[in-house]
């Protein structure tokens, strides 16, 4: 059955599922990190039982598994489809309101709620290849929720599709929704004995056609600092204000070790939370490379700037503490070159002549999964300006992730 013919369902689901607040909480030491998470986690596991998916449900730490059951008779080995059901934490996701831009001719997208934000193809490279589809934006108060929802809806539109044409074959296929991916906890509670999968996708990626096969590798990094608190107004040759050593130390990051000077396969050290007084305060950093040897100079730098900056104040001292996120998953792909190459084969058979095959400055569920036995590369969902109220998505490459699924499934079963 030509791809053409499909009956696609992920605009209507994806227009759903965005107006369900699913934002998580990096503070909250919770998993879920938010219950509202769970809100589309069980609209999911409805929509699953009603199509036929027996066994969908929700578990308590607000995973959502289910099976598509093989239709063939050939020992095909089991994959998993997965996706992330929060939104960013650095945006308002509450109150969404998804407005479809139909039959896009390349005007700037102005979002009436507040028409500062403005959807620009100058700015968004990828806009160029979306004249005619029908464009799905926020309406500028919010984001959209296309970063992972647009792969959530993909899914269940891949799931619909092998459900109802019968005479495509596929083996046994695991579906998995995740919490938490946005704070990096997305597969801190998966089950992986009950997931029972050998080769994974992540559907969370960006331009139509792409793969991606490489992901950062990641540290965090906290920098305590302790000072030397004295009275003001008799502080002179005895205060060591804490908040003044830490500013010190971000101001000496260099600008070539920061991500708004760095590209491609370049690393950086990142300050993303500073708090504190003048006795104590602490710098929360994220350092990323994408090969260890690169994490361990950015974090040598890091404790070389606090060092030098602590000579200035002999009474004060500070703690560096690393700690392991997630490592590149292309070191665990290359040991399983088929789980690219079919990927890249669907890609094909869906239209793209020459799929992408790319690493990503980020990472996803894959990362972790890869390393914890499910080589999981990234597959594209058509999310585009991700964490911002200028996020989109195009229904058409939607449908476009939904048919590489269904032709991956068949390439499996096929080989």
């Amino acid at each position: 059955m030509a791809a053409s013919k499909f009956h696609h369902t992920c605009k209507d689901r994806f227009i759903r599922y965005v107006q369900i607040d699913t934002q998580s909480d990096p503070d909250s030491p919770t998993c879920p990190s938010t219950e509202k998470q769970k809100d589309l986690g069980r609209v999911l596991v409805e929509e699953l039982l009603a199509m036929g998916i027996t066994d969908a449900h929700l578990d308590e730490h607000g995973y959502v598994y289910a099976t598509l059951p093989a239709n063939t008779d050939k020992k095909v080995p089991v994959l998993c489809f997965c996706s992330h059901m929060d939104t960013s934490p650095d945006c308002s996701g509450a109150g969404v309101k998804p407005l479809v831009h139909s039959n896009y001719k390349g005007q700037d997208l102005v979002l009436p709620d507040d028409p500062t934000v403005v959807i620009r193809m100058s700015e968004h490279e990828d806009l160029k290849h979306q004249i005619g589809n029908d464009i799905i934006t926020a309406s500028g108060t919010t984001l959209l929720g296309a970063d992972n929802k647009a792969g959530v809806a993909a899914i269940m539109d891949a799931v619909h599709i092998l459900l109802n044409n019968k005479q495509l074959k596929h083996g046994k296929i695991r579906i998995l929704f995740t919490p938490d991916e946005e704070i990096g906890r997305g597969v801190d509670k998966v089950d992986m004995k009950k997931l029972g999968a050998k080769f994974g996708y992540t559907i969370d990626g960006e331009t139509a056609g792409s793969i991606e096969d490489e992901t950062f590798s990641a540290d965090g990094a906290v920098v305590t600092i302790y000072g030397v608190s004295a009275h003001p107004g008799f502080a002179k040759g005895k205060m060591e204000n804490a908040l003044k050593i830490a500013a010190r130390i971000v101001a000496k990051f260099p600008d070539k070790l920061s991500p708004e000077h760095t590209s491609d396969k370049q690393g950086f050290i990142h300050p993303v939370h500073f708090e504190g007084g003048i006795e104590k305060a602490t710098i929360k950093l994220i350092i990323r490379d994408f090969t260890e040897s690169g994490l361990k100079r950015h974090a040598n730098t890091l404790q070389k700037i606090v060092d030098s900056v602590l000579k200035s104040f002999p009474n004060s001292r500070a703690e560096v503490k690393i700690s392991e996120q997630y490592r590149n998953m292309g070191k665990v792909l290359r040991r399983h070159p088929k789980v690219v190459e079919y990927a890249m084969e669907a890609l094909q058979r869906s239209g793209f002549a020459q799929p992408l095959k790319r690493s990503i400055r980020g990472g996803t569920d894959g990362s972790r999964l890869s390393f914890m036995g499910l080589p999981c590369p990234n597959l594209f969902a058509g999310e585009h300006a991700f964490h911002s109220k200028q996020e989109w998505v195009s229904v058409q490459d939607m449908e476009k992730a939904a048919e590489t699924m269904v032709h991956l499934a068949q390439i499996w079963e096929e080989k």
